[in-house]
């Protein structure tokens, strides 16, 4: 089994900035790639951000510039530092894993956290 709890998420005001976590644990190998997705109330879940195992990094091109992601593989752990937050960011974020386990390379869900951003 993998486990995965996010941490960060709260009430920010428009120019704020916020920190969130993703903490891995249980029966894993290896970690592929890691990323953050979010879901606003009445929309799709969008890719907001990931981040290979080696480091490379990929953005959704309404945060280029305002949100950085990156990861400690000793922690299993991956981050997004979240700057200059637009009332648009406010929605669920959930961080996604790639993970090898003894079934195989599968996908794993967070259980989201939220981020409001209002005045």
């Amino acid at each position: 089994q993998v486990q995965l709890v996010e941490s960060g998420g709260g009430l920010v005001q428009p120019g704020g900035s916020l920190r969130l976590s993703c903490a891995a644990s249980g029966s894993i190998f290896s970690i592929n790639a890691m990323g953050w997705y979010r879901q606003a109330p009445g929309k799709q879940r969008e890719l907001v951000a990931d981040i290979t195992s080696g480091g490379s990094t990929n953005y959704a091109d309404s945060v280029k510039g305002r949100f950085t992601i990156s990861r400690d593989n000793a922690k299993s752990t991956v981050y997004m530092q979240m700057n200059s937050l637009k009332p648009e960011d406010t929605a669920v974020y959930y961080c996604k894993i790639g993970a090898v386990t003894y079934r195989g390379l599968m996908d794993y869900w967070g259980k989201g956290t939220p981020v409001t951003v209002s005045s």
